[in-house]
């Protein structure tokens, strides 16, 4: 006989049995959840770890890897490496005023004829224009007149002096004579020479004299070899020596300024004679070399910058006026320092500097540095926070460190 409320000994059995199956599927699911982690621990290998910036410890940040994930990044030794101290600016390039002329004629006059244009190149002497000048025809007209007066002074002293010998004539009419063929001498060389400041010469004097015939076409040359840069002359138009424009303007191009405008706590570092690279949009691949020509005395109250100009070598004329340009100046000598390559360093959202040092190659090391020079050949100065020879990541630095922010579920 049952008493109520008793289990018999077949549900028992039932019972333990659904419990076991349970405690089966609990074991099998908790191995599926935790998926590889769970195998790399049970296999014994290294796994991932992450020391978070709020460890409790106050101890360093760091990262371990396991192998798998090191071999993705790179590590290298810190460098020792020499850093040169540049300054750079930008600005414009200019004629070199020094040898940029404004051709004018000596004396006014009217254009009769124009022989360059512009951008065509032109030697020292060769004519650029042509002008009808009243100031070189009363010039002509005076030797002239002045050598019809010598003729006739010395005819006369001649004459004079024959009838001196037969007595036809006194000693004072001879030395009249002669005082009057030397004045007229006196005149006509300097009405030669007035003419041969119009730029004729002797043989063109000569043919004046001969011929009896004056010529107002006056020849203006260019007064260096250069390229013509600038053209305001036409035939008819009026030219007055000074008054702008200038019928031509040549510039001597084998050099050129490069002028710019550096910031004021730059200024003490510039010096003359300093030597500068020049580079130009148009020419990307190309290095100019110059010097540094002057410094400037103030500084703009407006801008506050301080003018640098610089006389640049262009044998190859491919410079031109109003190009947009840049220029590094090396300021002193090269500094030797530890260096990392520019995808090491990692810039924090406070600006920290930072780089992961690692020992093992297995746990990595997060370390602030300052950093001085940037970008030079690939590399960063770095001033303090690492001695040469230690290892680095040099890339997969940022990898490193986005996962101390995500912590060891990153």
């Amino acid at each position: 006989m049952k008493l109520p409320g008793a289990v018999s000994k077949q549900t028992l059995s039932t019972i333990a049995f659904a419990l076991l199956i349970m405690g089966a599927a609990g074991i099998a699911a908790g191995r599926y959840f935790a998926g590889p982690a769970g195998v790399e621990a049970a296999t014994g290998d290294r796994v991932s770890a992450v020391q978070p910036a709020s460890g409790g410890d106050g101890g360093p940040q760091f990262v371990a890897l396991t192998e798998k994930q090191t071999g993705s990044l790179k590590i290298a030794p810190v460098e020792s490496r020499n850093f040169e101290v540049l300054k750079r600016a930008v600005g414009t390039i200019d004629f070199n005023e020094h040898l940029l002329v404004q051709v004018f004629s000596q004396y006014p006059g009217k254009i009769l004829k124009a022989f360059f244009n512009l951008g065509d190149e032109v030697k020292q002497g060769d004519v650029l224009f042509t002008i009808d000048s009243p100031d070189l025809l009363q010039a002509e007209s005076n030797l002239l007149a002045t050598a019809g007066v010598l003729e006739l002074q010395k005819r006369t002293l001649a004459r004079l002096t024959m009838l001196l010998k037969s007595g036809g004539s006194s000693q004072k009419d001879v030395d009249q004579s002669t005082s009057d063929q030397q004045t007229a001498e006196g005149n006509f060389k300097a009405a030669r020479n007035a003419v041969r400041i119009f730029g004729k010469t002797d043989e063109e004097v000569d043919r004046i004299l001969g011929q009896r015939k004056v010529d107002s076409t006056l020849l203006v040359p260019s007064p260096i070899s250069g390229k013509i840069v600038a053209r305001n002359a036409a035939p008819g138009f009026l030219t007055q020596p000074g008054s702008a424009p200038a019928p031509f303007t040549v510039a001597d191009v084998s050099t050129m300024w490069m002028i710019a405008n550096v910031i004021e706590t730059d200024a003490p570092a510039y010096r003359l004679g300093q030597e500068v690279e020049v580079r130009v949009p148009a020419y990307p691949d190309k290095i100019f070399h110059g010097h540094v020509t002057t410094v400037g005395s103030m500084i703009d109250p407006n801008t506050r910058r301080q003018l640098v100009r610089s006389e640049i070598a262009d044998p190859q004329h491919l410079l031109r006026s109003g190009m947009f340009a840049s220029f590094v100046i090396r300021i002193g000598d090269p500094a030797r320092s530890p260096a990392v390559p520019v995808e090491a360093v990692v810039r924090d959202g406070d600006g920290t500097m930072t780089v992961w040092v690692t020992a093992d190659r297995h746990r990595f090391v997060k370390r602030t540095v300052k950093v001085g020079i940037q970008q030079q050949g690939g590399f960063s100065q770095i001033l303090e926070g690492l001695e040469p020879g230690e290892l680095v990541v040099t890339d997969g630095a940022v990898f490193l460190s986005n996962k101390l922010l995500l912590g060891a579920d990153g």
